[in-house]
């Protein structure tokens, strides 16, 4: 088990959190701001930090990158937040967060992210085909293979965002490209469906086929018949 400290400003969330955590068999510790978070990192290593990003004193992101400066992000660290934005999310994984939680956070999401962080292999849910041109000959292949060539979902180790998309680009080419990833990875999904793949996406049909053109995605290509 593993020595947990939980960093958040919110007298209920630090007691729902070190309840559920200590049910596990975890020992926790918790602050309140940066500074409780700063003596309780030198005085014991934690195994992980639990760290909300929105805090009165010095928010969660400046106390990663301060930690990361020091030389001191031995440990991995989840951020959560309840108002935080992709980008600061996106920001926070490329200081060196392990992952984020978005609140209200779940039993179920709060379990799973602690028991890959402490094993530091996060995972994500990847299409097999992206994996397949990522990793030619690799078991992502193999296991598409092995179900005929259709889609599946695998689990593979969560890379980094600079390492799935150029994070150096303009934020509308950067943006261009998580969105042609998106829908390809929904057409592929869907089997070339539209009226599915609008569903799943939110999207009206005229909207979805201008979004998909205006990205130049091949239809085709990406299954549909």
């Amino acid at each position: 088990m593993a020595n947990i400290l939980v960093v958040d400003d919110e007298l209920g969330i630090r007691d729902l959190l070190s309840e559920i955590l200590n049910d596990e068999g975890h020992t926790v510790e918790l602050a309140e701001n940066a500074a409780q978070a700063r003596a309780a990192r030198q005085k014991r290593a934690p195994d992980l930090v639990l760290l909300d990003i929105w805090m009165p004193d010095t928010d969660g992101v400046t106390l990663l990158k301060e930690w990361r400066s020091a030389g001191a992000l031995t440990m991995p660290v989840i951020m959560m937040s309840g108002h935080a934005t992709i980008d600061t999310a996106v920001e926070a994984t490329r200081i060196g967060a392990q992952s984020f939680l978005e609140k209200p956070i779940t039993l179920q999401k709060l379990l799973k992210s602690v028991e890959q962080a402490l094993r530091k292999e996060p995972l994500v849910r990847k299409f097999a085909g992206v994996i397949d041109a990522a990793h030619p000959g690799g078991h992502g292949a193999e296991a598409a293979m092995a179900n005929g060539g259709l889609p599946m979902i695998v689990e593979e180790p969560l890379p980094l965002p600079q390492q799935i998309f150029d994070l150096d680009k303009p934020l509308r080419i950067a943006r261009d490209a998580f969105e042609k990833a998106y829908f390809e990875f929904h057409l592929a999904h869907e089997s070339g469906s539209m009226t599915r793949v609008a569903e799943k996406t939110g999207l009206e049909r005229t909207h979805l086929y201008r979004k998909l053109k205006q990205l130049g995605i091949d239809l085709v290509r990406g299954g549909r018949r």
